[in-house]
């Protein structure tokens, strides 16, 4: 699966499991330094993600007249 067709959470769960893997330090150097390589690029796919999720945020302002109208999440 590619990170084109990967969801947050698919990306996040591999990283998880990267991140648990490298912990218990049986890999060979080799096997850490590929898997390290994945995390930060999934990390980094992670980060997008949450980034435009975040700019799609909107909060419901009520206006002096009784409407309503939305703005940008600060």
């Amino acid at each position: 699966m590619t990170e084109n067709e990967m969801t947050f959470e698919e990306a996040y769960r591999r990283l998880e499991a990267i991140v648990e893997t490298l912990e218990k330090g049986e890999s060979t150097l080799e096997e850490a330094l590929n898997a390290f390589e994945e995390g930060m690029k999934l990390a980094q796919f992670c980060a997008e993600k949450l980034s435009q999720a975040e700019a799609r945020l909107k909060k419901l302002i009520k206006t002096e007249n009784g409407t309503f109208h939305l703005e940008p999440l600060e």
